[in-house]
Protein backbone atom coordinates (compact mmCIF):
# COMPACT_ATOMS: atom_id res chain seq x y z
CA UNK A 1 0.00 0.00 0.00
CA UNK A 2 1.39 3.43 -0.89
CA UNK A 3 2.35 5.89 1.82
CA UNK A 4 0.25 8.69 0.31
CA UNK A 5 -1.44 10.00 -2.78
CA UNK A 6 0.59 10.79 -5.95
CA UNK A 7 2.16 14.22 -5.89
CA UNK A 8 1.49 14.88 -2.20
CA UNK A 9 3.56 14.76 0.94
CA UNK A 10 2.08 12.21 3.37
CA UNK A 11 0.38 13.52 6.50
CA UNK A 12 0.64 10.77 9.08
CA UNK A 13 -1.26 10.09 12.28
CA UNK A 14 -1.02 7.33 14.89
CA UNK A 15 -4.30 6.61 16.68
CA UNK A 16 -4.95 4.30 19.62
CA UNK A 17 -8.36 3.14 20.85
CA UNK A 18 -8.37 1.45 24.23
CA UNK A 19 -10.98 0.36 26.76
CA UNK A 20 -9.10 1.05 29.99
CA UNK A 21 -11.62 -0.85 32.18
CA UNK A 22 -11.65 1.88 34.84
CA UNK A 23 -7.84 1.38 35.04
CA UNK A 24 -8.42 -1.95 36.78
CA UNK A 25 -6.27 -4.74 35.38
CA UNK A 26 -6.87 -8.44 34.97
CA UNK A 27 -5.16 -8.85 38.34
CA UNK A 28 -7.93 -6.62 39.82
CA UNK A 29 -5.44 -3.92 40.74
CA UNK A 30 -6.33 -0.28 40.08
CA UNK A 31 -3.36 1.26 38.28
CA UNK A 32 -3.71 4.30 35.98
CA UNK A 33 0.07 4.27 35.70
CA UNK A 34 -0.07 0.96 33.80
CA UNK A 35 -2.53 2.43 31.30
CA UNK A 36 -0.15 5.37 30.90
CA UNK A 37 2.75 2.97 30.33
CA UNK A 38 0.81 1.18 27.58
CA UNK A 39 0.12 4.50 25.88
CA UNK A 40 3.75 5.61 26.23
CA UNK A 41 4.97 2.34 24.71
CA UNK A 42 3.13 3.02 21.42
CA UNK A 43 3.41 6.83 21.37
CA UNK A 44 0.11 7.67 19.63
CA UNK A 45 -0.80 11.17 18.51
CA UNK A 46 -4.43 10.64 19.49
CA UNK A 47 -5.91 8.26 22.07
CA UNK A 48 -9.59 7.32 22.33
CA UNK A 49 -10.19 5.86 25.79
CA UNK A 50 -13.31 4.20 27.15
CA UNK A 51 -14.35 3.41 30.72
CA UNK A 52 -12.54 6.17 32.58
CA UNK A 53 -13.75 7.45 35.95
CA UNK A 54 -13.97 11.17 36.72
CA UNK A 55 -13.79 11.35 40.51
CA UNK A 56 -15.26 14.59 41.93
CA UNK A 57 -12.81 17.17 43.24
CA UNK A 58 -12.10 16.67 46.94
CA UNK A 59 -13.34 13.07 46.91
CA UNK A 60 -9.87 11.57 47.14
CA UNK A 61 -10.48 9.56 43.96
CA UNK A 62 -8.65 9.76 40.67
CA UNK A 63 -9.87 11.71 37.67
CA UNK A 64 -8.49 9.26 35.14
CA UNK A 65 -8.61 11.41 32.00
CA UNK A 66 -7.00 14.39 33.69
CA UNK A 67 -4.35 12.29 35.43
CA UNK A 68 -3.39 10.49 32.21
CA UNK A 69 -3.32 13.71 30.18
CA UNK A 70 -1.13 15.46 32.74
CA UNK A 71 1.32 12.57 32.92
CA UNK A 72 1.54 12.22 29.14
CA UNK A 73 1.50 15.93 28.31
CA UNK A 74 -1.64 15.71 26.15
CA UNK A 75 -4.75 17.85 25.91
CA UNK A 76 -7.99 15.99 26.68
CA UNK A 77 -11.77 16.02 26.37
CA UNK A 78 -14.04 13.89 28.55
CA UNK A 79 -17.69 12.82 28.24
CA UNK A 80 -19.37 11.17 31.26
CA UNK A 81 -21.93 8.48 30.54
CA UNK A 82 -22.79 6.13 33.39
CA UNK A 83 -23.29 7.45 36.95
CA UNK A 84 -21.30 5.52 39.51
CA UNK A 85 -20.40 5.90 43.15
CA UNK A 86 -16.97 7.49 43.16
CA UNK A 87 -17.58 9.38 39.92
CA UNK A 88 -19.13 8.82 36.48
CA UNK A 89 -17.66 6.45 33.91
CA UNK A 90 -17.19 7.79 30.40
CA UNK A 91 -15.04 8.31 27.32
CA UNK A 92 -12.07 10.57 26.68
CA UNK A 93 -10.02 11.75 23.73
CA UNK A 94 -6.41 12.70 24.43
CA UNK A 95 -4.32 14.51 21.82
CA UNK A 96 -0.88 16.05 21.62
CA UNK A 97 -2.07 17.92 18.51
CA UNK A 98 -4.35 20.99 18.52
CA UNK A 99 -7.87 19.87 19.42
CA UNK A 100 -11.31 21.47 19.70
CA UNK A 101 -14.55 19.98 21.01
CA UNK A 102 -17.26 19.40 18.42
CA UNK A 103 -19.96 17.38 20.21
CA UNK A 104 -20.51 15.10 23.19
CA UNK A 105 -23.81 13.39 23.99
CA UNK A 106 -25.50 10.28 25.25
CA UNK A 107 -26.49 7.78 22.58
CA UNK A 108 -30.06 6.48 22.18
CA UNK A 109 -31.26 3.95 24.72
CA UNK A 110 -33.80 1.21 24.13
CA UNK A 111 -37.10 2.38 25.66
CA UNK A 112 -37.77 -0.97 27.34
CA UNK A 113 -34.30 -1.56 28.73
CA UNK A 114 -32.75 -0.11 31.87
CA UNK A 115 -29.12 -0.46 30.94
CA UNK A 116 -26.07 1.71 31.46
CA UNK A 117 -26.17 4.92 29.41
CA UNK A 118 -23.72 5.05 26.50
CA UNK A 119 -22.07 8.11 25.04
CA UNK A 120 -20.05 9.43 22.11
CA UNK A 121 -17.41 12.13 22.04
CA UNK A 122 -16.38 14.03 18.88
CA UNK A 123 -13.28 16.22 18.59
CA UNK A 124 -11.65 17.94 15.61
CA UNK A 125 -7.88 17.59 15.55
CA UNK A 126 -5.45 19.57 13.43
CA UNK A 127 -2.75 17.43 11.80
CA UNK A 128 -0.59 19.86 9.81
CA UNK A 129 -2.77 21.08 6.90
CA UNK A 130 -5.47 18.47 7.59
CA UNK A 131 -8.32 18.57 10.05
CA UNK A 132 -9.45 15.12 11.14
CA UNK A 133 -12.76 14.40 12.87
CA UNK A 134 -12.40 11.77 15.62
CA UNK A 135 -15.45 10.20 17.25
CA UNK A 136 -14.94 7.94 20.28
CA UNK A 137 -17.77 5.58 21.26
CA UNK A 138 -18.65 2.83 23.70
CA UNK A 139 -21.75 0.97 22.53
CA UNK A 140 -24.28 -1.14 24.40
CA UNK A 141 -23.98 -4.81 25.26
CA UNK A 142 -27.57 -5.32 24.07
CA UNK A 143 -28.00 -5.98 20.34
CA UNK A 144 -31.23 -4.00 19.78
CA UNK A 145 -29.91 -0.99 21.68
CA UNK A 146 -26.56 -1.18 19.93
CA UNK A 147 -28.27 -1.05 16.53
CA UNK A 148 -30.12 2.11 17.57
CA UNK A 149 -26.84 3.66 18.63
CA UNK A 150 -25.07 2.71 15.39
CA UNK A 151 -27.92 4.17 13.34
CA UNK A 152 -27.72 7.39 15.32
CA UNK A 153 -23.95 7.61 14.74
CA UNK A 154 -24.50 7.27 10.98
CA UNK A 155 -27.13 10.00 11.04
CA UNK A 156 -27.18 13.78 10.87
CA UNK A 157 -26.02 14.42 14.43
CA UNK A 158 -22.72 12.60 13.95
CA UNK A 159 -21.14 11.13 10.79
CA UNK A 160 -23.62 12.77 8.41
CA UNK A 161 -23.40 16.14 10.16
CA UNK A 162 -22.32 18.92 7.74
CA UNK A 163 -19.22 19.61 9.88
CA UNK A 164 -18.15 15.97 9.98
CA UNK A 165 -16.39 16.00 6.64
CA UNK A 166 -13.30 13.95 5.69
CA UNK A 167 -10.98 12.95 7.10
CA UNK A 168 -13.11 10.98 9.62
CA UNK A 169 -12.24 8.37 12.22
CA UNK A 170 -14.78 6.48 14.33
CA UNK A 171 -13.33 4.23 17.00
CA UNK A 172 -13.97 2.61 20.33
CA UNK A 173 -15.39 -0.39 22.13
CA UNK A 174 -18.37 -1.31 19.98
CA UNK A 175 -19.23 -4.59 21.70
CA UNK A 176 -19.89 -6.02 18.25
CA UNK A 177 -18.14 -8.48 15.98
CA UNK A 178 -18.09 -7.95 12.20
CA UNK A 179 -21.15 -10.22 11.89
CA UNK A 180 -23.32 -8.01 14.09
CA UNK A 181 -25.98 -5.70 12.55
CA UNK A 182 -24.55 -2.67 14.36
CA UNK A 183 -21.10 -3.29 12.89
CA UNK A 184 -22.59 -3.70 9.40
CA UNK A 185 -24.50 -0.46 9.84
CA UNK A 186 -21.30 1.46 10.64
CA UNK A 187 -19.42 -0.30 7.83
CA UNK A 188 -21.86 1.17 5.30
CA UNK A 189 -20.62 4.67 6.21
CA UNK A 190 -16.93 4.02 6.87
CA UNK A 191 -14.33 1.29 6.34
CA UNK A 192 -12.84 -0.95 8.99
CA UNK A 193 -9.11 -0.15 9.20
CA UNK A 194 -8.21 -3.77 9.91
CA UNK A 195 -9.97 -4.97 6.77
CA UNK A 196 -8.40 -2.21 4.67
CA UNK A 197 -4.95 -3.24 5.81
CA UNK A 198 -5.56 -6.86 4.94
CA UNK A 199 -4.56 -9.99 6.77
CA UNK A 200 -6.43 -11.61 9.62
CA UNK A 201 -8.14 -9.07 11.93
CA UNK A 202 -6.68 -9.09 15.43
CA UNK A 203 -8.97 -9.82 18.36
CA UNK A 204 -9.00 -7.53 21.37
CA UNK A 205 -11.03 -9.14 24.20
CA UNK A 206 -10.36 -10.57 26.72
CA UNK A 207 -6.77 -9.41 26.91
CA UNK A 208 -5.40 -12.59 28.52
CA UNK A 209 -6.69 -14.76 25.67
CA UNK A 210 -8.39 -12.65 22.96
CA UNK A 211 -11.41 -14.48 21.58
CA UNK A 212 -13.51 -11.61 20.22
CA UNK A 213 -12.94 -8.61 17.98
CA UNK A 214 -15.13 -5.92 19.56
CA UNK A 215 -12.83 -2.86 19.52
CA UNK A 216 -12.79 -1.21 16.10
CA UNK A 217 -11.37 1.71 14.18
CA UNK A 218 -13.28 2.90 11.11
CA UNK A 219 -11.98 5.48 8.62
CA UNK A 220 -13.28 7.50 5.67
CA UNK A 221 -11.99 7.04 2.14
CA UNK A 222 -9.60 9.98 2.65
CA UNK A 223 -7.53 7.88 5.05
CA UNK A 224 -4.98 5.24 4.07
CA UNK A 225 -4.03 2.54 6.56
CA UNK A 226 -0.35 1.67 6.87
CA UNK A 227 -0.55 -0.62 9.87
CA UNK A 228 -2.96 -1.85 12.53
CA UNK A 229 -1.92 -3.79 15.61
CA UNK A 230 -3.52 -5.12 18.79
CA UNK A 231 -0.29 -5.57 20.78
CA UNK A 232 -0.14 -8.55 23.12
CA UNK A 233 2.61 -8.04 25.67
CA UNK A 234 2.92 -8.86 29.38
CA UNK A 235 1.85 -5.28 30.11
CA UNK A 236 -1.16 -5.08 27.76
CA UNK A 237 -2.42 -8.44 29.02
CA UNK A 238 -2.61 -7.18 32.60
CA UNK A 239 -3.29 -3.41 32.39
CA UNK A 240 -6.92 -3.83 31.19
CA UNK A 241 -9.29 -6.60 30.14
CA UNK A 242 -9.08 -5.23 26.56
CA UNK A 243 -6.06 -4.99 24.30
CA UNK A 244 -5.41 -1.59 22.71
CA UNK A 245 -5.81 -1.18 18.97
CA UNK A 246 -3.13 1.00 17.36
CA UNK A 247 -3.30 2.28 13.77
CA UNK A 248 -0.81 4.18 11.65
CA UNK A 249 -2.73 6.29 9.15
CA UNK A 250 -2.00 8.59 6.22
CA UNK A 251 -4.34 11.53 5.64
CA UNK A 252 -5.09 13.15 2.30
CA UNK A 253 -3.64 16.70 2.37
CA UNK A 254 -6.36 18.00 0.03
CA UNK A 255 -8.82 17.48 2.89
CA UNK A 256 -7.49 20.72 4.33
CA UNK A 257 -9.37 22.68 1.68
CA UNK A 258 -12.62 20.98 2.70
CA UNK A 259 -12.15 21.22 6.47
CA UNK A 260 -15.16 22.43 8.47
CA UNK A 261 -15.07 25.33 10.89
CA UNK A 262 -14.38 24.13 14.42
CA UNK A 263 -16.99 24.65 17.07
CA UNK A 264 -15.75 26.33 20.19
CA UNK A 265 -15.23 24.13 23.21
Amino acid sequence: MPDGWPGTAPVTLRVMTYNAHRCVGTDRRHSPSRIAEVIEAYDPDVIALQELIAAPAGSGGVDHARALAERLGYDFRYQPARPRRGGPVGNAILSRLPMRSMKSALLPAHPLLKRWPRSALWAAIRVGPVEVQVINVHLSLVRAERVRQAEALCGGEWLAHPDCRPARILCGDMNASPRCPSYRCLARSLSDAQRLRGGRPQRTWPSLLPLRLIDHLFVSQDVLVRRVDAPRTPLTRVASDHLPLVADLVLRPQAAADSPRLLQG
